[in-house]
């Protein structure tokens, strides 16, 4: 006999939250009911919001991914080595393996996320209302790029598809890829503006048209396309944010595994990890936004900025980056005049100068303007340097590094290893890298 059986969204969101595996074998989330609710456009809502709570939550992507890039390039410290996991991140080199639990976690999550993402996204042109259904693309486009880009950030290939035995695909690739899924999401939301029946079913702050626009001049950047990088962080309005909300149930991840416990890592200290000559100065006003000081009890040096409390909202993006973007995109190409040095440098004072009443998320070094002119060498170090203040602990420090060919003594690895789970089940697993 035919069952009705009615799902709530949030029902359905935590049963999808259940999955730890790698990539293969997930659960078809239309499953959920004989009704297959899995496909009535309140089920796909469901799996959306999912998403973000996978993304975000407990030691989700973004913990994940803030701790293997601050380990690894030298942003925080450990606390206990009884959690092992960030005791193998901490030293780095040849103590990480396959079978680190953080890089594990890691590459799980997206794998899920990235599966669910394509999910809904194969199946928004079924929802009557085009305006829901756009919302539901764009959204569900923000978690997937950030998936697959949070696996490119960390190993030199990625895979392809999440079906049985994947093939893989370069980083570049990668990021080209989600470059053309951004570009659909825009296309459907500039015929069909989102709805405001799905952005009030939706969790709030996330501004969806500005945050697809701003991961692409990201990933632009990434895959060395300047111009597209400079013409989409030009797209992109400043003045307003794009966060992932907090609650007292729906708690800020970083803070809750962090910051309360003071028992796994915290920042290194005010230096934010940078050698000498690139450090903060002690008048810029980023270190007393990200860092607290405890005199009393060890460490010195805590969590503050998007990780002050638990319900602190944390960026998707910061506003700052796109500016220093844009100065990266003017500098970088071989092609850089001095003129389009000269406006990099214009670019770079915009952060230099920049108080924290005139950011969004309240970020400002408020120092004095650099003076130039500076050379190539010179642009390309201030904007290194700037990124690694204006964005500390955003999990894109290690893409960084390597980009701007730091030293490798700043660096405890370049890549990580595929996790054993995945070399185990898929053969066309890549060899793992030196370093």
């Amino acid at each position: 006999m035919k069952k009705n059986i009615y799902i709530s969204i949030t029902a359905l969101g935590l049963a999808l939250m259940t999955f730890t595996g790698c990539v293969k074998d997930f659960a078809d989330p239309s499953r959920a009911t004989e009704d297959k609710i899995g496909e009535s456009t309140q089920g796909l809502t469901g799996v959306a919001v999912s998403l973000q709570s996978r993304y975000t939550a407990g030691r989700g992507n973004i913990y994940n991914a803030i701790t293997i890039s601050g380990f690894l390039t030298n942003e925080i410290t450990l606390l206990n080595q009884g959690n092992t996991g960030e005791f193998q991140l901490s030293v780095g080199g040849n103590t990480l393996d396959g079978g680190n639990t953080v890089i594990g976690a890691l590459w799980s999550n997206s794998t899920k996320i990235i599966f669910d993402a394509d999910y809904v996204i194969s199946r928004v042109n079924n929802v009557p209302d085009k305006g829901f259904a756009s919302g539901l693309l764009g959204y569900a486009t923000i978690f997937k790029s950030l998936a697959l880009a949070d696996l490119a950030a960390f190993w030199e290939k990625v895979p392809a598809s999440t079906g049985q035995n994947a093939t893989f695909i370069t980083r570049n690739e990668a990021y080209v890829k989600i470059i053309a899924d951004i570009d659909r999401a825009l296309t459907a939301i500039s015929t069909n503006p989102i709805s405001s029946s799905f952005t009030s079913t939706i969790p709030q702050g996330i501004d969806i048209p500005n945050t697809l626009r701003a991961l692409k001049a990201r990933y632009a950047l990434y895959a060395g396309n300047y111009p597209l990088a400079l013409s989409s962080a030009n797209a992109v309005d400043l003045s307003k944010k794009s966060v992932f909300l907090s609650t007292s149930i729906n708690q800020n991840g970083i803070f809750g595994t962090v910051t309360s416990s003071n028992n796994v890592w915290q920042p290194i200290d005010d230096t934010f990890g940078l050698p000498v000559g690139l450090q903060p100065v002690a008048d810029d006003k980023r270190i007393s936004f990200y860092l607290s000081i405890n005199n009393t009890i060890a460490p010195k040096w805590r969590m503050a900025g998007f990780a002050a409390s638990l319900t602190s909202e944390w960026p998707v993006y910061l506003p700052g980056e796109m500016t220093l973007i844009k100065a990266e995109a003017l500098a970088r190409p071989s092609t850089a005049t001095q003129a389009d040095l000269d406006n990099a440098l214009v670019e770079l004072n915009k952060i230099q100068t920049k108080t924290a009443s005139q950011d969004p998320l309240g970020v400002g070094a408020n120092l004095p303007a650099l003076v130039g002119p500076m050379t190539k060498d010179q642009i390309m170090t201030e904007i290194f340097r700037q990124r690694s203040i204006e964005m500390y602990i955003s999990g894109q420090k290690l893409e960084d590094s390597r980009r701007f060919g730091r030293p490798q003594a700043e660096r405890k690895r370049n890549f990580v290893n595929y996790p054993f789970r995945e070399r185990d089940q898929n053969p066309n697993t890549p060899t793992d890298p030196a370093l």
